[in-house]
């Protein structure tokens, strides 16, 4: 258990947006950063950041708390655990507990698989490191590939022994359940129930998330027998989605920020060769065709793509047909080509740091201009194919959604193919058109009132007109802002003439509506109001920075979405001599509105409640004297709703 000072200690060391930009590129935007959401599909930002209240929030999808809270949201971790991973980054002491059999078994699955990963990482490591067919098999082809030894271990590289049941029986030896081992893909369950080792005879890659936890491994077979796959990589879990991750992330994302560009490279090898020669903003995709959620994970740092590409001409076609995901999300994109024979790896293997530096520099080309360059080689003398060629090129350029950007491309495409570029402006339009109208089918005649690459409108919060939800939030609005703000007001005295006092506005509003016994519909805003007025006996008053971190995540979200706004007021306006009074100037004016407001809602309920339950004693005939004092209420009740709404309110009643 962590105490409660530890807690505070880490609260106030950690920076929320030092956090989350390791996940999520941010850039500042006032006294506030924005970026795109790492928790839904977005191509125009809408995640604030803001440092000085230390809280998130989107206002497209509507996620928003506190750097823990983020932790929890985007890593999954318990709260503990976000807490620890806070400790550490800005060096916190706190108590760890030692993991045992007995507390594993009690994690929850993905946080049981999670710690299954790291047990095996520093056994597969010791293995590699401190056992004679480790140094002698995994090792030794380590080494023989270039590799030193820091770079193995800042890697976390391991080797998996050649026996079957090796690390599996390690495993189940020290209290790791056999249902969590086949879970993560380290062993395979035989027909008899015997466990084997999925990896033996292998050098171990581990994949790592953004945050740096194990999620999955790659081995690499030593073996030379042409049957056995090179590389075998974990299969699908709770926690490795092999589409959905990137290798080398978790140590590259500071630079590929730094640098306003990523190095996507194929394997495991290529990232670790061009650390070793200086170049850290490199990430693989593994083998596999590049996804649009690994491409999301690259723009949430950079919006510029490199791609290096070996040699290989099949190779580089094949690679090129995923590419127009990139630009379909609005990215930069750049080839480089090695010289045949090369790849990143042996390249950066063979040449000096400044030298692989260089070359890439001066051989990166646009990617639209190098398909069309490459392409091209094969379209001498033949028009079917240059016309086949032309259309490829076109529907790659009517991918990207910047108009300007298009523009340049067709102009560039058409000195290359000897085209006229009207006419490839034409063909893009036709593209353009055709993906329109399959839009307006798909989504129906709505569609005529959006730009065609707008993003949806953040969510607006919806409020049922019978209810008094609006009212209600708006109460709360005003306490979790202001609670703390004196304002002016004026009162009788026995010699006639009034005087002006001070008061909190907690305290006016919160005695107001006690006074009158008046309580909430809404759960989330009775409960905020209840401990409000619980501290406000002690002399304490819970402003929003008590609820914005408050330890339930589901009132700091209700304070978050009460109490900020996706804008602020420009400093343009004050250097223009214009200028718009806050609302701490003009305090009375929406503090009185808002009561009148809430009460006359809560009038009106009754009136309706009423006005039922007279129906209800007509129809059984009920006793004469009970349906008067109904009516009585009815008409107090009445005089009480005009006398809120026209006086109070300055509102006219027609009925």
């Amino acid at each position: 258990m962590i105490t409660p000072d530890t807690i505070s200690n880490i609260m106030s060391a950690a920076r929320i947006e030092e956090v989350i930009t390791d996940f999520v590129m941010l850039k500042r935007r006032g006294t506030n950063y924005i970026g795109l959401c790492p928790f839904h599909n977005e191509k125009t930002p809408s995640f604030n950041v803001s440092p000085v209240k230390g809280i998130y929030k989107c206002f497209g999808c509507g996620k928003a708390g506190n750097v823990v809270s983020f932790l929890m949201e985007h890593e999954h971790y318990t709260y503990p655990e976000a807490l620890r991973f806070l400790a550490k980054r800005y060096h916190i002491e706190i108590a760890e507990e030692v993991q045992t059999p007995e507390k594993i078994q009690e994690q929850n699955e993905k946080e049981a698989l999670f710690l299954l990963n790291q047990f095996a990482q520093k056994y597969l490591e010791e293995v590699l490191f401190e056992t004679e067919e480790g140094k002698a098999v995994g090792l030794t082809y380590l080494q023989e590939r270039g590799f030193r030894d820091e770079y193995i271990r800042k890697f976390q590289l391991g080797y998996s022994k050649e026996g079957w049941e090796d690390f599996s029986a390690h495993a189940s030896g020290a209290g790791y359940k056999k249902e969590y081992l086949v879970k993560t893909g380290l062993s395979i369950k035989k027909e008899d129930n015997r466990l084997i080792d999925r990896f033996h005879g292998r050098v171990m890659f581990p994949i790592h998330s953004a945050s740096g936890r194990i999620i999955g491994f790659g081995g690499r077979v030593l073996s030379k027998d042409k049957n056995i796959a090179k590389y075998l990589n974990s299969p699908e879990s709770e926690i490795y989605n092999k589409s959905k991750s990137l290798y080398g992330l978790y140590f590259a994302k500071n630079a590929i920020v730094a640098k306003d560009n990523c190095y996507l490279v194929e394997g495991y090898t290529d990232v670790i060769s061009l650390h070793q020669a200086g170049i850290e903003n490199v990430v693989a995709s593994s083998g596999t065709s590049l996804t649009q959620d690994q491409i999301k994970l690259i723009q949430r740092y950079t919006s510029n793509i490199t791609i290096l590409y070996d040699g290989d001409p099949a190779g580089i076609k094949a690679s090129l047909r995923g590419t127009d995901l990139i630009l379909e999300q609005g990215m930069n994109v750049r080839i480089v080509l090695f010289p045949e024979g090369d790849d990143p790896d042996s390249y950066a293997r063979s040449h000096r740091s400044a030298e692989v530096e260089e070359f890439i520099a001066k051989n990166a080309v646009n990617f639209i201009l190098f398909k069309t360059r490459l392409l091209l080689t094969e379209t001498a003398g033949d028009p079917i194919k240059k016309s086949a060629l032309v259309k490829e090129i076109v529907n790659s350029i009517a991918i990207i959604p910047d108009g300007i950007t298009r523009t340049f491309f067709i102009r560039e495409c058409s000195s290359l193919l000897a085209v006229p570029e009207q006419t490839l402006v034409n063909e893009t339009n036709k593209i353009l058109r055709k993906k329109f109208s399959k839009k307006l089918q798909e989504e129906g005649a709505q569609t005529y009132l959006e730009p065609e690459e707008s993003e949806p409108a953040p969510s607006q919060i919806e409020f049922e007109l019978d209810t008094a939800e609006f009212q209600e939030k708006e109460i709360i609005r005003l306490l979790l802002l202001f609670g703390n703000e004196s304002v002016t007001l004026k009162q009788p005295t026995e010699d006639g003439p009034e005087e002006e006092v001070q008061a909190r506005v907690a305290d006016l509003i919160v005695q107001d509506l006690l006074r009158d016994e008046i309580r909430f519909e809404s759960p989330l805003c009775q409960q905020i109001f209840s401990e409000m007025a619980e501290l406000q006996e002690k002399g304490i008053i819970a402003d929003k920075d008590y609820f914005l971190h408050h330890n339930n995540p589901i009132l700091a979200t209700l304070a978050i979405d009460l109490t900020i706004l996706p804008y602020e007021l420009s400093l343009h306006w004050a250097k223009n001599h214009i200028y718009v009074q806050p609302e701490t100037d003009r305090l009375l004016e929406s503090i009185y509105p808002a009561l009148y407001a809430f009460k006359a809602k809560k009038i009106e309920r009754m009136i309706a409640e009423n006005q039922k339950k007279l129906k209800e004693m007509k129809s059984a005939k009920e006793d004469i004297e009970e349906i008067t004092q109904s009516l009585m209420q009815q008409k107090r009740l009445e005089e009480i709703r005009s006398r809120i709404q026209g006086k109070e309110l300055g509102r006219t009643i027609i009925k």
